[in-house]
C-alpha cells in the first residue's frame, strides 16, 4: 500500500524508495504464496476510509495560484508566488508544505494544452522542488478551512536553462491518519517565461480590442422635432457607467498597444443617450431615461482612448454574417441591408469619434469561416476576412504557425487569428486564480509561438466580441506583460492584414461541411430574413408618401439592421420580439393614414356627388397619394363617367381631407363602391374601405301626380286674371259715368278742365302705362319640369 501510494504523485529519493521496497518485501514474504491466489491489487488502490482514485486525481487539497509576478520573469527578478490551499478532504492533512517544482522545458504549443488541461493531476509528474528554504509550512489543515500562502524565489535559484516555457507547479505535500507518509496531495500547475533578453526576431502581435454590445435602440421615436429615441431596456447604461463592462474596456484599453474594433451602434445608441430619450417601462409605459452624463463621460473616454489608434469599423449593428450566408440569400434584399450598415458605419464613427476608421474587414461570428461566408463578407465591399485557426487549419503539415494574411483569391485576404491565442480568455475569470491561469497560458502561448522558427510573422488575437469587466481585466494583465516583454512588438489590423504571407500556408477556404455544428444551431433562421424584407417592403411603400423621409426611414432603417445583429445568437425569442416590435410599429404609422368609414349612402336621382375622407394623425403631411373610387357594378352605377374615378390626395399633419366624387345612376337600386388609397406607382396603400350607394330614381306616377297639380295652378291663375279684367271693365264704365254727369253742371269748377280727376290704381294699370311703384302683373306660370340633376346627396 506503501508503494502505491508512492506512485500518487511523490518524488522520494532513491535512498527512500530503496529502503521502503526493501521493508516491503521483507515484510510480504510470509504472505506472498497466499497473495498468488487473490486477485492482483490496483496501483492506485485506496487505503480504508478513502474513495478510490480516478484516473485524474486531484487530491483532497486544492491548490488556487491567485497572483504570480513577475509573469514573464527576466534576470536578477524574484518571482512571487501567492495563493491559498484549501483541504477538501474528510481528514486533518498533518506535517505539509506548499513549495514550487520546476517541470521539464515545454516545446510544443500542444505540450501547453496538455499541462493545461490536467493542471491539477497530482498523479501527472511535477519535477523535483526548489527548496525547503523556499516553502511554506502548515502543521495542520482541518477539513473545509483555507490558508493562504506567499513564496518567493529569486529566478536564479529556479535553474531555468535555455529559452522558453517552463512547467511550474505549486504542489501541497503531507500526510493524512490513513496514509501517514508524506504525499503529494494536492498541486496546480502553471507557465512561467523565460526569455532573459531581446528575441533576435520578434513577433508582431496584433490585438483586437471590441467594442460591442447587445442591441437597445428601438425603431420608434416621439412625434418632436428632436425624436426622442425609444430605447426598449436601460442595461446600456449600466455597461457604460462606473465599473461597468464598457467602462472597463475604455479605461483599460486605453493604455495599451491595440486596435480598436467598434460596433458603430454601440456609439449611436450611447450618443442618442447624451440627449433625452425615453425607456420602455410596464405596458405600454415609457420612462424617461436619466444617464446623459454617464453617457458623454464614456464617449469622451472614448474620444481619448482611440486618438492616435488604428479604428476598425464593423458593419451597423455588427451584422452575422454566417447566419445571413447560410440563412439570409435566398430572400431578396438581405444583402442591402448588409450593405447598408457597411455605408453609415464609417460616417457614424467618424461624427462621433473624430477619427477615420477601416471599414475593409468582416469578422464572422468566432472567425469561423467557409466559402459562402466570405462571399456575403465581401459583398458589401470589405476585402479583408477576420477567420481564426482552428476553423481555418493549415493542410501544408508546416511546424509552426505561419503569418496571419492569407490571399484566398479574389483580392480578398483572410486574416487568420490564432485560436489558442483568442480563446485565452473565456470562462470565469473573477477568480483570480483562474485570472492568473489565463495570463500565464497566454504568456506561454505566445513565446512557443516566437521560437518556432526565425521568420518574422504577424499574429492577431481575436478575443470574444464582448468581454465581462473581468475577462477584459485579464486580457489587459496579460497584453500589459506581452508589450513589456522581450519577444513581441505591438502592431495595428491594418498592417497585419498587409504584412507579407507565409508562401507555405494554406490559402483554401475550409468547405461548408467543415463549419462547426455548434455554431449553425445558433444561427438566426431564414425566418429572421423574411420578416425583415416584409417589413422593409411596408417601409418602402410608406416613405413615398411622407413630406420628410428621413424622419422614418431613418430610424427603421438602424432598427432593421440591429435585427441583423450577431448579438442575438442563443436569444432567439428575445430577438423575434425584437423584429416583431419593429413590423407592429410600423404598421401602426402607416394606419395613421387611412380612410374613414362610410355607411350607405342614399341617391335622389340620377346623379350626386360623393364624398370620401382621408384622415392624417401623423405629425408630418402625406402626398403623392391618388384615391381612388371604383364601381363594383358600372352598369348601375357609374362614377366620373366610367367604372372608377381617381383624384390626387395631399394631407397636412393632423388634418383630414374630403374628397368628392360625380356618381351616375342607371338604374334603381343598390351598388357597392369601393375607396382605395394608391400610391403614385399604382401600389395600394392601407385598407380599403366598402360602402353600398342606394339609388331612388323619381316614377311616372309622381310625374303625373305632380303635373296635375302645376296644372291645377294654372288654372286657377287664369281664373282670377278673367275676374279681374271685367271687375276693372265695370269701374271704367261707372267713371265714364260719372264723368258725363259732372261735365253738365256749371257750379262746378275743376269741371272746366283745370285739374283732371285722379284716376284709381286699377284703373291706371288698365289703361295708361305702368308706374315704378305700381304692383308686378300677373306672369305665366313657372316651368313644371322636375327640378334639375346635380343634387349633393351625402349620408
Amino acid at each position: 500500500m506503501a508503494e502505491a501510494a508512492d506512485f500518487q504523485g511523490t518524488n522520494p529519493s532513491p535512498a527512500r524508495r530503496w529502503m521502503r521496497r526493501t521493508g516491503a518485501l521483507l515484510a510480504g514474504a510470509p504472505l506472498l504464496a497466499g497473495l498468488v491466489q487473490l486477485p492482483a491489487a490496483s496501483p492506485a488502490a485506496a487505503a480504508p476510509g478513502e474513495a478510490p482514485r480516478a484516473a485524474t486525481d486531484t487530491g483532497p487539497v486544492s491548490v488556487s495560484v491567485d497572483t504570480l509576478t513577475p509573469s514573464a520573469p527576466t534576470e536578477g527578478d524574484t518571482v512571487t508566488v501567492k495563493g491559498t490551499v484549501t483541504n477538501k478532504g474528510k481528514q486533518n492533512v498533518t506535517d505539509a508544505h506548499v513549495g514550487l517544482r520546476v517541470g521539464p522545458l515545454l516545446n510544443t504549443r500542444s505540450g501547453i494544452d496538455t499541462v493545461a488541461r490536467d493542471s491539477t493531476d497530482v498523479q501527472s509528474a511535477v519535477g523535483p522542488e526548489v527548496g525547503d528554504k523556499y516553502a511554506e509550512e502548515f502543521d495542520k489543515l482541518t477539513p473545509g478551512v483555507s490558508r493562504p500562502f506567499s513564496i518567493s524565489v529569486p529566478v536564479n535559484k529556479l535553474n531555468l536553462g535555455q529559452d522558453g516555457v517552463y512547467q511550474l507547479t505549486v504542489a501541497l505535500s503531507g500526510q493524512t491518519s490513513a496514509q501517514q507518509w508524506e504525499q503529494t496531495l494536492g498541486v496546480q500547475r502553471t507557465f512561467l517565461p523565460w526569455q532573459p533578453d531581446e528575441a533576435a526576431t520578434k513577433s508582431r502581435t496584433t490585438f483586437m480590442w471590441p467594442l460591442i454590445s447587445t442591441s437597445h435602440m428601438t425603431a420608434e421615436t416621439a412625434s418632436d422635432e428632436q425624436q426622442t429615441p425609444l430605447f426598449h431596456d436601460d442595461d446600456l447604461a449600466e455597461e457604460i457607467s462606473p465599473g461597468g463592462r464598457l467602462d472597463r474596456m475604455v479605461a483599460l484599453g486605453k493604455d495599451l498597444d491595440v486596435t480598436w474594433v467598434i460596433d458603430p451602434d454601440l456609439l449611436a445608441s450611447v450618443e442618442s443617450m447624451t440627449e433625452r430619450y425615453e425607456v420602455s417601462g410596464e405596458g405600454d409605459e415609457t420612462v424617461v431615461g436619466s444617464h446623459q452624463a454617464v453617457a458623454k463621460k464614456w464617449l469622451t473616454e472614448v474620444q481619448k482612448a482611440v486618438a492616435d489608434k488604428d479604428v476598425v469599423a464593423l458593419p451597423f449593428g455588427d451584422p452575422d454574417l454566417a447566419s445571413l450566408a447560410h440563412n439570409g440569400t435566398s430572400v431578396t434584399g438581405s444583402l442591402s441591408h448588409l450593405k447598408e450598415a457597411t455605408d453609415v458605419a464609417s460616417e457614424t464613427v467618424e461624427s462621433i469619434l473624430h477619427v477615420k476608421p477601416s471599414t475593409d474587414f468582416s469578422w464572422p461570428v468566432n472567425g469561423a469561416v467557409d466559402p459562402s461566408i466570405v462571399k456575403v463578407a465581401t459583398s458589401a465591399g470589405a476585402d479583408k476576412v477576420i477567420a481564426r485557426s482552428d476553423t481555418f487549419e493549415e493542410t501544408a503539415g508546416l511546424s509552426y504557425t505561419p503569418s496571419a494574411p492569407r490571399p484566398i483569391g479574389g483580392g480578398t485576404t483572410a486574416v487568420v487569428a490564432d485560436a489558442p491565442l483568442s480563446t485565452a480568455f473565456q470562462g470565469d475569470m473573477t477568480k483570480a486564480s483562474s485570472s492568473t491561469l489565463a495570463v500565464q497560458r497566454f504568456l506561454a502561448q505566445s513565446l512557443t509561438l516566437d521560437l518556432q522558427t526565425g521568420k518574422r510573422r504577424s499574429v492577431v488575437v481575436a478575443p470574444q466580441r464582448t468581454p465581462s469587466a473581468s475577462q477584459a481585466q485579464t486580457m489587459a494583465e496579460a497584453l500589459d506583460a506581452l508589450q513589456d516583454g522581450t519577444w513581441s512588438e505591438a502592431q495595428g489590423l491594418p498592417a497585419a492584414a498587409r504584412s507579407e504571407p507565409d508562401s507555405a500556408a494554406t490559402t483554401r477556404v475550409p468547405p461548408a461541411s467543415s463549419y462547426p455544428s455548434s455554431l449553425r444551431r445558433n444561427e438566426l433562421p431564414k425566418a429572421t430574413y423574411e420578416q425583415i424584407a416584409r417589413t422593409q417592403d411596408k417601409l418602402d411603400r410608406f416613405k413615398v408618401v411622407l413630406s420628410d423621409q428621413s424622419r422614418v426611414v431613418t430610424p427603421f432603417g438602424r432598427a432593421l439592421n440591429r435585427s441583423m445583429s450577431a448579438s442575438w445568437r442563443n436569444r432567439q425569442s428575445e430577438a423575434a420580439i425584437y423584429r416583431s416590435g419593429i413590423e407592429s410599429y410600423l404598421d401602426g404609422l402607416i394606419g395613421q393614414v387611412r380612410l374613414i368609414d362610410k355607411s350607405e349612402t342614399k341617391l335622389s336621382g340620377r346623379s350626386a356627388t360623393i364624398p370620401v375622407t382621408v384622415q392624417n394623425n401623423l405629425v408630418q403631411g402625406v402626398e403623392h397619394l391618388v384615391l381612388r373610387l371604383s364601381s363594383t357594378n358600372p352598369t348601375r352605377l357609374e362614377i366620373g363617367g366610367n367604372a372608377y374615378e381617381e383624384h390626387p390626395v395631399t394631407v397636412s399633419g393632423g388634418h383630414s381631407q374630403s374628397v368628392k366624387f360625380t356618381t351616375s345612376a342607371n338604374a334603381n337600386g343598390r351598388a357597392t363602391v369601393v375607396a382605395q388609397l394608391y400610391t403614385q406607382d399604382g401600389q395600394k396603400y392601407g385598407e380599403p374601405v366598402t360602402f353600398d350607394v342606394k339609388v331612388t330614381e323619381i316614377t311616372a306616377t309622381v310625374m303625373l301626380v305632380i303635373g296635375g297639380g302645376v296644372l291645377l295652378l294654372v288654372l286657377a291663375g287664369f281664373r282670377m286674371y278673367t275676374q279681374r279684367k271685367r271687375a276693372a271693365a265695370r269701374d271704367a264704365q261707372d267713371r265714364d259715368d260719372d264723368a258725363g254727369e259732372d261735365a253738365g253742371d256749371p257750379q262746378n269748377p275743376e269741371a272746366a278742365g283745370e285739374r283732371l280727376p285722379q284716376e284709381s290704381g286699377a284703373d291706371a294699370k288698365a289703361d295708361g302705362p305702368e308706374q315704378p311703384s305700381d304692383p308686378a302683373p300677373d306672369t305665366a306660370p313657372e316651368n313644371a319640369d322636375p327640378s334639375g340633376t346635380g343634387e349633393r346627396v351625402d349620408r
